[in-house]
């Protein structure tokens, strides 16, 4: 495995074992419930929202590995963040995963995000690490529930 793939691995897992912001958040006022019904993975996903800035954002999932590491990253990376920023970044990394020839337009500031670009060499698994990214969305629109996947 190279040095790079081992890294990335290790973030990984460090995520998977060590969930940030596993947690319901009691004072979200954006809230959203999302499911991947061809795997059976559900996601609350809650972000504390003033102005156009989330404040706070925390998860709680059946999920796979994949899933619990990406919505871990998702939540760091979200905080302090624009509403519309997280926006952006949950379609830079949508791109990332999706499109192999695109190039990272992930920003500067987008935490451990890229560490997960890894994933796109596993189709199948593209969807468990957007579906946390999908319900935030949701959430921050206003959307009580989502489907990924269907």
């Amino acid at each position: 495995m190279s040095e790079a793939k081992s890294l990335y691995s290790e973030v990984i897992l460090d995520h998977i074992k060590n969930a940030r912001n596993f947690h319901e958040l009691t004072d979200a006022n954006r809230k959203a419930h999302g499911i991947n019904p061809l795997c059976g993975d559900t996601f609350d996903v809650f972000a504390k929202v003033e102005g156009d800035r989330v404040i706070n954002a925390a998860f709680q999932c059946e999920c796979c590995g994949i899933s619990m590491a990406s919505a871990s990253i998702m939540t760091e990376t979200v905080k302090g963040k624009t509403v519309q920023e997280a926006r952006s970044l949950y379609r830079s990394f949508e791109k990332l995963l999706r499109d192999p020839a695109a190039a990272s337009t992930l920003q500067a500031d987008s935490g451990q995000l890229p560490m997960l670009e890894l994933i796109r060499e596993f189709p199948s698994r593209v969807n468990c690490a957007l579906l946390g990214w999908h319900t935030l969305e949701a959430a921050l629109d206003g959307r009580e529930s989502t489907t990924l996947g269907a």
